[in-house]
């Protein structure tokens, strides 16, 4: 007996029954029990439902919590990155280096400002920027008469891009680096917390996210005072000294003030969530080892495990296994079926030379398992031995 075989074998009890959530915020709902209605009829109470008191406290905690010095909240995980790049100028002329194995808020800031996202690829282990093929792509824009203006390394399903590579190809070139951490908050890399990292860290606070609010929400990390300052201002229409001496241009890019009190309860509870993620993470690893591809962690990096992503060997077995799955009530998801550079909006703007032939494999072969902080241990056995059964079948 083969080694998927005998996994399949000693796992084919499938405890638990019905369907398993992908992400289960009904747990957390739970576990929270009565502090989010008691943080929501606050905000209810004092009334100040447009930058109440709950958002810099909010802030406050955030940049505690992983030791930026500045925080500044608003209205998505989309909107923080385009903040940034509108605090730095980034316009008409310019490329911005972007992942093409991502989701289009990375490259849809870009295009917006009039600028040209210059798509790289990611790397086949870690789905995370391959700096070679960031240098590469750099050289490629100056070729193209663009002027190369930042880099936003996208840290892909939570765990940290290779910023020891990454950030010496920005200095040398002379880049902004925006860390795309809208999966990764809570995540480190050689002990640098997730925020610390790069001149300016966004995230998002959509509620799939690890810390998510109950709408949308986003937030960017800083030790950069002045942009902390033109970020506030943006976000607030571009507000100066007053709100009818609007000293630049901005954009309404204010969190609410009842998803800040949503988030000030979830994050007193984070760090046990991750630590969970965490344990979770390596339990998959330790049991899908040998019957499919599961994720590598880059040495020196942590993950807060925002998607589980499998590899099958390509798009036909990575089908028949989400159907499989399926059958057994246990959901998946494909993060994601078309790297950027091949979808209808995107595909004219350029990319690293000699194409992006991992981003392309990788969007034929990857498939997501449930993940969450409450998939308890006989409810992931369930969904390992569906695994198991399925590759044995195929």
């Amino acid at each position: 007996m083969d080694k998927t075989a005998e996994r399949a074998a000693a796992l084919s009890d499938n405890p638990g029954a019905g369907p398993v959530p992908f992400i289960d915020l009904a747990a957390q709902r739970r576990r929270l029990g009565s502090r989010i209605e008691a943080a929501m009829n606050r905000v209810l109470e004092h009334g100040q439902f447009i930058m109440g008191p709950e958002i810099k406290a909010f802030e406050t905690q955030l940049a505690a919590f992983c030791g930026a010095k500045h925080a500044i909240s608003c209205s998505s995980g989309t909107d923080s990155l385009q903040m940034v790049l509108m605090a730095w100028g980034v316009g008409r002329g310019d490329a911005v280096f972007v992942p093409t194995f991502t989701f289009a808020s990375t490259a849809e800031v870009v295009a917006i400002l009039g600028a040209t996202p210059v798509f790289c690829d990611v790397l086949p282990d870690t789905f995370n920027m391959d700096p070679a093929s960031l240098e590469a792509a750099i050289g490629a824009a100056r070729a193209a008469g663009l002027t190369p203006r930042a880099v936003i390394p996208v840290d892909l399903f939570g765990q940290p891009a290779d910023y020891r590579r990454i950030e010496p190809v920005a200095r040398a070139h002379g880049l902004k680096l925006l860390a795309d951490a809208a999966q990764s908050f809570g995540a480190e890399l050689d002990g640098r917390k997730v925020g610390t990292i790069g001149d300016a860290a966004s995230t998002s606070f959509f509620p799939a996210k690890p810390l998510g609010c109950y709408g949308d929400g986003g937030a960017i990390l800083t030790d950069d005072d002045e942009l902390a300052e033109a970020l506030r201002s943006i976000r607030v229409h571009g507000k100066g000294s007053h709100k009818y001496d609007n000293a630049r241009v901005g954009m309404n890019g204010r969190l609410d003030t009842l998803q800040a009190a949503v988030l000030i309860e979830k994050l007193s509870i984070f760090a046990d969530e991750v630590a969970a993620r965490q344990r979770i993470g390596r339990r998959y690893n330790e049991r899908l080892e040998g019957i499919v591809a599961v994720p590598a962690l880059l040495d020196g990096a942590t993950s807060v495990w925002a998607q589980y992503t499998v590899k099958a060997e390509d798009a036909a077995r990575r089908d028949a296994l989400g159907a499989a799955l399926k059958a057994a009530g246990i959901p998946t998801a494909v993060y994601y079926p078309l790297p950027l550079h091949r979808q209808t909006a995107y595909r004219g703007f350029p990319a690293a030379p000699g194409g992006l032939p991992v981003s392309d494999a990788l969007a034929d072969q990857v498939i997501s398992l449930p993940m969450h902080p409450y998939l308890d241990e006989a409810v992931q056995d369930r969904i390992v031995a569906a695994v198991a059964a399925a590759r044995k079948a195929a």
